[in-house]
């Protein structure tokens, strides 16, 4: 049974996912990534960041939602701990879920292009590559995605 719940991304389980995410990315990119992450930026109106855990209260994942444009959210720190199956795609649909709740009209998002299996990742849920935006814009090594949400009734 997965769990994902709101957590402030200074908490001791949340420190933890993103410091594994950073030697990841470190390993896989070069970069670690946390110069692109405030976490200030996920604890504001129209922003959260979760935490995933398994059956035995393990803390297994997690991500963050920020606002990025008035109707525009963008994924943050999105994690799930390897050898865990199906945790992202929950992460990622349950962030897509409350980014809709919010009101927003689609989900932006950065990975690195070397990081393949993190492409593949987005693209199998749906998102699909747009010009990069803000601080990747002219940086060859990044790669953006963008997922429109539905419209709410």
């Amino acid at each position: 049974m997965l769990e994902i719940t709101l957590e402030d991304p200074a908490s001791a389980a949340a420190e933890m996912l993103i410091a594994e995410l950073s030697a990841t990315l470190a390993r896989i990119t070069g970069d670690s990534g946390r110069s692109s992450f405030d976490p200030g930026d996920v604890r504001g109106p129209k922003a959260c960041f979760v935490v995933a855990r398994d059956g035995e209260g393990q803390a297994i994942g997690c991500g963050g939602l920020r606002p990025l444009e008035a109707n525009i959210a963008e994924v943050k720190r999105m994690y799930a701990r390897a050898g865990t199956r199906g945790v992202g795609a929950a992460i990622l649909a349950h962030l897509e879920a409350v980014a809709a709740g919010f009101g927003y009209d689609a989900i932006w998002l950065e990975t690195r292009r070397i990081n393949a299996r993190a492409v593949a990742f987005y693209e199998r849920y749906g998102y699909r590559l747009i010009p990069n935006f803000g601080k990747y814009a002219g940086r060859p090594e990044a790669v953006c995605f963008e997922k429109r949400l539905p419209c709410p009734r």
